[in-house]
């Protein structure tokens, strides 16, 4: 999966003396530290002569070590900073420590070597998504997602990919309903060996997330040959871009809990399909 990117901390020098809240570097939380864009899951935090450093683990397994400093990294694109957790404190976990997509979380697991098998989805927001909710699962079952930006090319994009036994396939499709272009396309790979086409009945995948975790009653309904991504932030009454409206809805997930039934079932059943092919060393 090709991790988001962001830019330096560009906030003038007047301002940085506002304090950015504080967030418990707690393991496996994905933040992103504002200097360098490296994005990775928190391994440990330590203390320096110089001062206290977290340790992040990216989706490759790649570590690297940062200064716990005020305002120096970025959480769901806001600026925070990391303090060393309290161990025991209130809220402290009990019992099984659980991932966002509610499996069991494995402390401190390295990142296995990616597998041969991959999993497609349709674009960057259904990407991010999927990391938000299964990142944890990714790593540790060692699949890489990655986007597409439509699936129009998919018959050549799977046989560019060459399925097999120890490379299998899974690709998630938005709108994957009877009669659609989306359905039409996933039945001219369908009967492909290693291949596992799944998808969600939504227009698109921000339609997946909960209304109620987002603070609207419903999702919109959107006239047929407008864009819908702009319908939906007009009807809204978002003044902002649908980037920026996605960085919100986006924020607005914590957890499987926020996700559509019909998502959740799509994805783990990708999971399972790759996951099914010989381990990678």
């Amino acid at each position: 999966m090709r991790s988001r990117e962001y830019g330096p901390d560009l906030t003038p020098p007047w301002k940085k003396s506002v304090p950015a809240p504080e967030v418990a570097a707690e393991a496996d939380l994905v933040v992103e530290e504002v200097t360098t864009g490296f994005c990775g899951a928190v391994v440990r935090c330590e203390k320096t002569a110089e001062g206290p450093t977290v340790t992040l683990e990216d989706r490759f397994g790649k570590h690297r070590v940062f200064p716990m400093e005020p305002r120096g990294f970025l959480l769901d694109g806001r600026t925070v900073t990391l303090v060393r957790p309290r161990a025991g404190g209130p809220g402290a976990q009990r019992g099984p420590l659980l991932s966002a997509s509610g499996s069991i979380a494995v402390r401190g697991a390295r990142a296995r070597v990616a597998r041969a098998g991959r999993i497609y989805v349709e674009g960057r927001h259904d990407a991010e998504l999927v990391e938000r909710v299964w990142g944890h699962d990714l790593r540790v079952e060692g699949i890489v997602v990655e986007y597409l930006e439509g699936i129009d090319d998919l018959p050549a994009i799977v046989e560019a990919f060459s399925p097999g036994p120890d490379a299998r396939l899974g690709v998630l499709v938005d709108h994957l309903v009877p009669g659609s272009k989306e359905s039409r396309l996933a039945g001219q790979v369908s009967g492909v060996e290693d291949v596992l086409v799944v998808g969600h009945p939504y227009i698109d995948v921000w339609e997946a997330v909960k209304p109620s975790s987002v603070g609207i009653p419903a999702w919109p309904s959107v006239p047929r040959g407008q864009d819908w991504k702009t319908g939906v932030c007009e009807a809204l009454g978002w003044r902002e871009t649908t980037g920026e409206a996605w960085q919100r809805i986006l924020a607005s997930v914590r957890s499987y809990k926020d996700l559509e039934p019909a998502l959740l079932g799509a994805v783990e059943h990708l999971i399972d399909h790759v996951t099914m092919g010989p381990a990678a060393p």
